[in-house]
């Protein structure tokens, strides 16, 4: 008996079920979000929380748009909209993400890098960076499909260190809950540009294009898959899975992110120390006033998250490049059969490994890289929703009346977070 427990436990329908939408809303809590997520707890407490329950439907009902195109479409975000709009459009979103995304990749690799460094106690935090750049490229080139994914999904649980680190450090829960529920704001621009960063960071667009290309992987990793727009008989199977899929990797994204806020507020922030600008400043913060397993678990899930994050935004960047020019692409390939795609996530990795070595203010790359990511959001969830009632794109398989009302309200609170992060000071 205790020797099927485990295969049971595998076998199961819904862990199954688990897989793009899963691994999606893990690397939304990549070091640079775990930066902005501590400093949201550190200056604003408790009264931090209540974003990520807000943004949180908005984020499933826009990544449930970008896996249902590529489900039904049978290709990816970039090639759609290649199908239905001018060039110019495609070119200029393109070229955005992946400036946006090679800046994030430095940021989040530093982190990992200079995390690392805290743990050990020497050697150099650039080298680490480097050697993860590598180790990231080497994983993604080398593994194929099916084993990249399981190794992907092991890795969400690095994530769960951040749960583990709440319960480490005291915590009044009856404050909790009614600081989530009624919190206490005073909107000065800086806890106003806080709530737009928390935004932004939660809902990215390199999240939009990994979703949809990773639906698309699943077809093509599967002999008798088929695009829905075919209408294959499990095309309710599917739908109902990718809805699973979603709503349990944002929530889990969200519920970690706000462990992480719940975290800072009550031992960073309850101390004063209100001026957090990277992850590894809030793991080294945290060693003096949570001990040591508090400062290992945050330090440690920021090498762990950054592992993940890393080959989703290089990946995603490779992906928007290939379909823009029709390129063969896809993780399933060997390398020789898609140079171009594996040399763009090289060269987006290794260039954001390089630029850590650049005079340049992490932190300013941190702002920059969530300025265009904010910025192009919009357009691109506008986009996708006017995709998602197209005919000609999705045949019979467009967007339900409620979909629609989800997605255009969180097109409006993005829209919001983004005129408001460039209004001048």
């Amino acid at each position: 008996m205790p020797r099927t427990l485990p295969r049971r436990l595998v076998d199961n329908a819904t862990l199954k079920s688990l897989g793009p939408g899963l691994i999606t809303g893990a690397a939304d809590d990549d070091p640079s979000g775990i930066a902005t997520y501590s400093q949201a707890g550190a200056q604003l407490g408790f009264n931090a929380l209540w974003t990520l329950v807000l943004t949180y439907p908005f984020m499933v009902g826009i990544q449930l748009v970008s896996a249902r195109i590529g489900r039904v479409t049978g290709v990816g975000l970039a090639a759609n909209i290649r199908r239905a709009y001018p060039p110019w459009l495609l070119y200029a979103v393109v070229a955005l993400l992946l400036a946006a995304n090679v800046i994030n990749i430095a940021a989040d690799i530093a982190a990992m890098g200079e995390a690392l460094r805290l743990v050990t106690g020497f050697g150099s935090a650039h080298v680490y960076a480097v050697g993860f750049g590598l180790l990231c490229l080497l994983l993604q080139v080398a593994l194929p499909y099916a084993a990249y994914v399981r190794y992907l999904k092991w890795l969400t649980l690095a994530l769960l260190s951040y749960v583990a680190t709440a319960f480490a450090v005291h915590l009044d829960w009856a404050e909790v809950l009614a600081r989530t529920v009624w919190p206490h704001l005073r909107f000065t621009r800086d806890s106003v540009a806080l709530v737009v960063a928390v935004f932004g960071t939660t809902i990215s667009p390199y999240l939009f294009f990994w979703q949809a290309s990773q639906e698309v992987e699943e077809i093509r990793s599967a002999p008798q898959a088929r695009a829905l727009r075919t209408r294959p008989p499990d095309a309710a199977r599917q739908l109902a899975r990718i809805k699973t899929d979603t709503l349990t990797g944002m929530g889990f994204s969200n519920l970690v992110a706000f462990f992480i806020m719940l975290t800072t507020a009550a031992t960073l922030g309850a101390h004063g120390i209100t001026d957090i600008v990277s992850s590894s400043q809030a793991a080294a913060a945290l060693r003096p006033l949570a001990g040591d397993f508090a400062f290992l678990a945050f330090a440690l899930g920021i090498v762990g998250t950054g592992m993940l994050a890393v080959p989703v935004l290089a990946g995603s960047a490779a992906y928007a490049v290939t379909e823009s020019f029709h390129w063969r692409n896809g993780m399933d390939l060997k390398l020789m059969e898609a140079r171009r795609f594996y040399a763009i996530v090289a060269l987006a990795t290794l260039g954001g490994a390089l630029l850590d070595f650049a005079p340049i203010d992490p932190i300013a790359a941190l702002v920059l890289s969530a300025q265009i990511n904010g910025v192009i959001a919009v357009p691109i969830m506008i986009v996708m929703m006017l995709l998602a009632h197209n005919r000609k794109i999705m045949g019979s398989y467009t967007l339900s009346l409620r979909h629609t009302v989800v997605g255009w309200c969180g097109i409006a609170v993005m829209l919001a977070a983004a005129v408001a992060m460039l209004l001048p000071a």
